[in-house]
């Protein structure tokens, strides 16, 4: 008796969104991150592009770039309810700084926190769980009105980071890594050039900083992110790792 034989899947074709990220990663692979940037917004315009950032120890560098070219691009803060007071006032230092001019503070809903994290101690039995309340569904919210948004995110960070384009597909958006192929050095000669002041924490030991109950400092050998989720396979908050509606 013959045996029955199941057509191979045929992988599914590259959406028109993959196919612009592809077109756009194979001619900014060599580009600078102010090129990325400036070619983000050619291709978006203002209105539909926007900057998410953390406002941590190496966040200065991609809002002085941004600022360079245009100080009004929308910038977005997922401010979680759990942040150090010296990330806020970080915050309000670089956008006098730089002259940035529509910083969108964005905090979870309080109706998600009162049903799910109501002891406010969900970082602890479930951080994922606790990342998607105050971080993926906000940013969620956040980016509704825009065709596309720039990341920090560098190669050298290393684990999910190793291998990012310099533009991506994330679902209906675009995603701009204008840092993908920058090394610490560079980052510190921004910094250096542009006398730009350095994260609060950053002299303490803080290499990465996010939220106060999860990140913790590291050694200067450690991985940057080392002291993010110690002592647990989690390394992403989940904004990188789903696509946001």
């Amino acid at each position: 008796m013959s045996e029955l034989v199941q057509p191979l899947s045929q992988p599914a074709a590259p959406t028109a969104q993959e196919l612009t990220a592809r077109e756009l990663d194979a001619a900014l692979r060599a580009a600078s991150p102010a090129e990325v940037i400036a070619a983000a917004l050619r291709h978006l315009g203002r209105d539909r592009l926007a900057l998410v950032s953390s406002f941590g120890t190496e966040s200065a560098a991609l809002l002085k770039v941004m600022a360079d070219v245009d100080p009004s691009i929308p910038v977005i803060f997922l401010d979680t309810g759990w942040l150090f007071e010296e990330t806020l006032a970080y915050r309000d230092t670089l956008i006098a700084t730089l002259g940035l001019t529509d910083v969108r503070s964005i905090k979870p809903l309080e109706e998600n926190l009162n049903r799910d994290d109501p002891e406010r101690e969900l970082w602890f039995s479930d951080p994922d769980k606790c990342c998607a309340i105050r971080k993926v569904e906000p940013l969620s919210r956040a980016l509704a009105p825009f065709s596309g948004w720039i990341n920090g995110r560098k190669r050298f960070q290393g684990g999910l980071r190793a291998d990012i384009p310099v533009v991506e597909a994330d679902g209906a958006r675009l995603k701009f890594n204008p840092f993908a192929n920058v090394s610490r050095e560079e980052i510190a000669a921004i910094y250096t050039l542009a006398k730009l002041p350095p994260h609060p924490l950053a002299a303490s030991g803080f290499l990465s900083v996010g939220c106060m109950p999860c990140t913790s400092r590291a050694e200067s050998n450690e991985d940057a992110r080392a002291g993010r989720w110690r002592g647990k396979a989690k390394t992403e908050c989940g904004i990188h790792t789903m696509k946001i509606s």
